[in-house]
């Protein structure tokens, strides 16, 4: 690869990570804390290609005057450009029911249930209300009616559940935390669609089929479907 084409890529793969961290783009890949890295490494890569271009001018300007002729490079490795520029047009979707249904659940034990607020019904994250089920047994969750939003997923015999993704630092290691639906639902639903449940806790659980992980279940009385959240993620898990 000529240094024409390296300072094209590190601008344009500069310019998307710039891209990326000044929108919400960003949220499909990392999670909402590494903004100012993703930023920060942006700026550095634009820098580099600018530096790298100023200094292939100068030399490409020093070997003319010297009556030097530079070898040709082989114009294919312009081709790497276009992942980058497909990365930059084309946003990809966040992980949804495709990936949640072939993997377990994620569920780990809270070190702690911080105390609930006192709203009716309590809103609640799919790993928070999945943690206290599960290993507090629904002592917190008793007498409470909680809003739960999430995506659907569907597996193979059509039960539904309500899914967030859970991640650590980017989309590459996100894990589902799966609840069980049951009670008040919908007569159809579509995998993918986001819904905010409103429901009871019930003391149900059952075994995920992929890796026998703990699934809760929430007692629905309400199901309607809403947009897409800003972060499709859920960061809650290791906090």
């Amino acid at each position: 690869m000529n240094r024409q084409a390296q300072s094209a890529v590190l601008f344009l793969l500069g310019a998307a990570l710039l891209h990326a961290g000044a929108t919400d783009l960003y949220l499909r890949y990392v999670k909402a804390g590494l903004r100012p890295l993703l930023l920060a490494a942006g700026a550095v890569l634009i820098v580099t290609a600018l530096a790298t271009a100023w200094y292939e001018r100068r030399r490409a300007a020093r070997n003319h005057e010297e009556g030097r002729h530079a070898h040709p490079e082989p114009r294919v490795s312009w081709l790497l450009i276009l992942p980058l520029l497909a990365l930059i047009l084309v946003a990809p979707p966040a992980l949804g029911s495709y990936s949640a249904t072939r993997t377990g659940t994620a569920l780990q034990e809270p070190l702690a249930y911080p105390p609930l607020s006192a709203a009716d019904p309590l809103p609640l994250s799919v790993v928070d209300y999945a943690g206290r089920a599960v290993y507090d047994h629904g002592r917190t969750l008793a007498g409470r009616t909680v809003r739960l939003t999430g995506f659907v997923a569907l597996d193979r015999a059509g039960t539904p559940y309500l899914v967030r993704m859970a991640l650590n630092c980017c989309a590459a290691d996100a894990q589902p935390v799966k609840v069980g639906l049951t009670g008040r639902i919908p007569p159809v639903l579509q995998p993918d669609t986001w819904l905010a449940v409103t429901g009871v806790y019930t003391p149900r659980t059952v075994h995920d089929p992929v890796n026998g992980g703990p699934i809760p279940y929430l007692e629905v009385t309400d199901a309607r479907p809403v947009p897409a959240p800003r972060d499709p993620y859920d960061e809650s898990w290791n906090n």
